[in-house]
């Protein structure tokens, strides 16, 4: 059984996974509405629909999991550490 403190932690920490997601996935539209490129943009934005699916689906059910808190944490570091090298790499792979 969860403290109340970890508990708070864990739904804290899993609508700001969240609510980043869906903000994310919103840049990466303007962005290619903005004549950026629409691949890259669009394979990088991938896992951010798929945490804000889950999150929605959390949120909607209040069910709140610290494996999604552990792999959103990882996966946006990641994506955000490498995002630059990454979009380059998948422009000159489709063009």
């Amino acid at each position: 059984i969860m403290s109340s403190s970890a508990n708070r932690t864990l739904i804290i920490v899993s609508k700001i996974i969240f609510f980043y997601s869906l903000f994310y996935v919103v840049m990466k539209l303007i962005a290619i509405f903005g004549d950026a490129w629409l691949l890259p943009n669009l394979i990088l934005s991938l896992p951010y629909v798929i945490f804000a699916a889950i999150g929605g689906w959390m949120l909607k059910n209040d069910k709140y999991y610290w494996a999604y808190v552990v792999a959103g944490v990882l996966v946006i570091s990641v994506i955000r550490y490498f995002e630059q090298d990454w979009m380059l790499q998948l422009h000159d792979y489709f063009s």
